[in-house]
């Protein structure tokens, strides 16, 4: 297997909803591929964190700061004008 091969799958992996040949393929191809069980692994500990989260009121003048400074970032994009890409 591939390791494009085996991104096409991760999320069906990730989620348990692959048939048992594929997921052995997959676990196969982790157990020697470095790069691929990184992203398998951040990938899933990224989705138990946001599962788990919980949210947080932030304090008043925490929350007036933040809300200054995107405004302030919202203006300067709209006098530098559209990004060129």
């Amino acid at each position: 297997m591939k390791c494009s091969e085996f991104l096409q799958e991760l999320t069906d992996y990730l989620d348990g909803v692959i048939d048992a040949r594929t997921q052995a393929e997959l676990e196969d191809h982790l157990a020697w591929c470095h790069n691929c069980y990184v992203v398998c692994d951040t990938t899933k500990k990224t989705i138990e964190i946001y599962r788990d989260s919980q949210l947080y009121e932030l304090p008043g003048d925490l929350r007036t700061r933040l809300r200054t400074a995107i405004i302030s970032k919202c203006h300067a994009q709209k006098k530098a004008g559209p990004e060129k890409v």
